[in-house]
């Protein structure tokens, strides 16, 4: 009898376990993006360069160690530019500048351009790892600072 109480308890403790990692697995997707900082660097007929500072805002209970990030610049569904994140660690319910830098193929001075940043973030949380996904929509304002147009 002792042998089923053991059986159940660890069960009931993994049963647990689970269910709080999915909780925290989907808050972790629910990571808030914003652009603090961007500022162009260079600017030449290939496209401009630039570096940039994002913030991420972690709702979860893990602490996310990512690696570093590719993310794109999309604007009105085509990849306009691509970039990288430096290495970050987000901690539980926290927040953390990170810096990084990207480079446009195409200058675009449509007004009615719709831009969003996207990209995959790869976080390492005790011994497994976790990609998650993002995905920003910047107002019409910060989409113009974010790639300068004028």
């Amino acid at each position: 009898m002792k042998t089923a109480k053991k059986g159940g308890i660890i069960i009931l403790l993994l049963l647990c376990m689970s269910i709080f990692g999915y909780s925290q697995y989907a808050s972790a997707s629910q990571i808030g993006i914003s652009i603090n900082q961007s500022e162009l660097l260079d600017e030449n007929e290939n496209g401009s360069n630039y570096n940039v500072e994002l913030q991420f805002e972690n709702p979860s209970l893990l602490l996310l160690t990512a690696g570093e990030t590719e993310f794109f610049v999309i604007a009105n569904d085509e990849i306009i530019g691509k970039g990288k994140l430096e290495p970050f660690t987000l901690y539980p319910l926290d927040s953390s500048y990170v810096k990084g830098t990207f480079h446009t193929d195409s200058n675009t001075n449509d007004e009615s351009v719709s831009i969003r940043i996207s990209g995959v973030t790869k976080y390492d949380v005790f011994v497994t790892s976790l990609d998650v996904p993002f995905v920003f929509y910047p107002t019409e304002e910060q989409a113009r600072e974010f790639i300068h147009q004028d």
